[in-house]
């Protein structure tokens, strides 16, 4: 499945969540997305993204293991069923998206967590969220540098 049908699918079901626990099984399905894009880009993403995509990846794994799904939920671990990016772009503007949504979801959680775990695990992926956000925006940087190299070694791509 595309990343960016995915990303939706993540978006949709974060925003359906109304309890904690969903919440986070939520966030650890986005930070599971994150990673297995963050290693698509790596290994055949373009070669300006592949450093960033590698660190991506790491960053989104550590996010998994703050927040420690034990149940996926019925459909099983949601980013298993990414086949392709089809647009990178339009995939990092959305997977950027997802992890602030995630960030502010687990604002909420920390901030009404009665047990001393919740409450740090949530704040571990926060972190996480906001990291591998920042590794999204500097690959959105570079796409965006390499698409203005292009144009303007190229006069009949017109402006940009």
């Amino acid at each position: 499945m595309d990343a960016v049908r995915l990303i939706r699918e993540s978006r949709g079901a974060l925003a359906r969540g109304h309890h904690a626990v969903d919440i986070m099984k939520e966030a650890w399905h986005a930070q599971a997305l994150a990673q297995a894009i963050g290693s698509h880009l790596a290994v055949s993403g373009p070669p300006e993204l592949r450093g960033e995509a590698l660190v991506l990846s790491e960053v989104s794994g550590r996010g998994c293991g703050a927040l420690a799904a034990a149940d996926p939920g019925p459909e099983g671990i949601r980013a298993a069923q990414l086949t392709e990016i089809s647009d990178a772009r339009a995939a990092l503007v959305g997977l950027g998206g997802l992890l602030g949504e995630v960030g502010i979801a687990l604002v909420g959680v920390a901030s009404s967590a009665g047990a001393e775990a919740c409450y740090w695990s949530c704040v571990e992926a926060i972190d996480t969220a906001d990291e591998s956000r920042d590794r999204v925006l500097e690959m959105l940087r570079r796409l965006s540098a390499r698409e203005e190299g292009i144009s303007a070694s190229d006069p009949t791509a017109g402006p940009s």
